[in-house]
């Protein structure tokens, strides 16, 4: 699972991700230089992912590896940060036999509470390699509601869920729900829907 970690510096982060009475933890951190922390064993729990739900199974901190990267959100993912975090990602997967439908973002799984690693984050760039997931066109556009429960989405409501869908596959997408919003989902949910779920990172 792919955060940011919304403070001032990779430093800071640092020191809230190992301070015991801040309740909060990650596998990694990657700072924006590509600097690379490993801060918790991949077999043991971290607790970075809070309440929410993948793909109907809840409890994801005993589920996912929790990779932190120094960003505040508001400004892009530097090349030396993406290219380490691609590295990472390749061992995670190849260690844990994960697939990349299985490599997901905060907000995917607590849309309602959470949007990052938001929608300055290149999951495209990820998926040309393998990494994450793309739409490969459109499916037939049906209900949003139940493509994104298909998917994995939590059944959150709508306006939290297009928000998060949009962040990761469509950041240039505005206003009311659309056919194009219907036709992406629709198509993540016929190639990846719930009934292929596998592990997550």
């Amino acid at each position: 699972m792919i955060h940011y970690t919304a403070m001032t510096s990779a430093a800071a982060a640092l020191e809230r991700l190992c301070d015991p009475d801040a309740e909060v933890s990650a596998h990694y951190l990657i700072a924006g230089d590509g600097t690379l922390w490993q801060l918790v064993a991949e077999e043991m729990r971290a607790w970075h992912a809070g309440a929410g739900n993948w793909q109907g199974r809840d409890d994801v901190n005993s589920r996912s590896i929790g990779i932190e990267l120094d960003n505040t959100g508001r400004h892009a993912f530097s090349e030396p940060q993406m290219a380490t975090l691609e590295t990472l990602l390749r061992a995670v997967m190849a260690r844990w036999s994960i697939p990349a439908s299985g490599v997901i973002g905060h907000s995917d799984m607590a849309p309602a509470r959470k949007d990052d690693p938001g929608a300055r984050f290149d999951w495209r760039r990820l998926a040309l390699q393998g990494l994450a997931i793309w739409p490969d066109g459109l499916g037939f556009p049906c209900d949003f509601d139940v493509d994104a429960a298909r998917f994995g989405y939590p059944q959150e409501a709508q306006e939290d869920v297009l928000a998060a869908f949009r962040a990761r596959f469509r950041p240039w997408g505005h206003g009311p729900l659309c056919d194009a919003d219907r036709g992406i989902m629709a198509n993540l949910a016929q190639r990846f829907g719930v009934d292929r779920a596998q592990n997550t990172a």
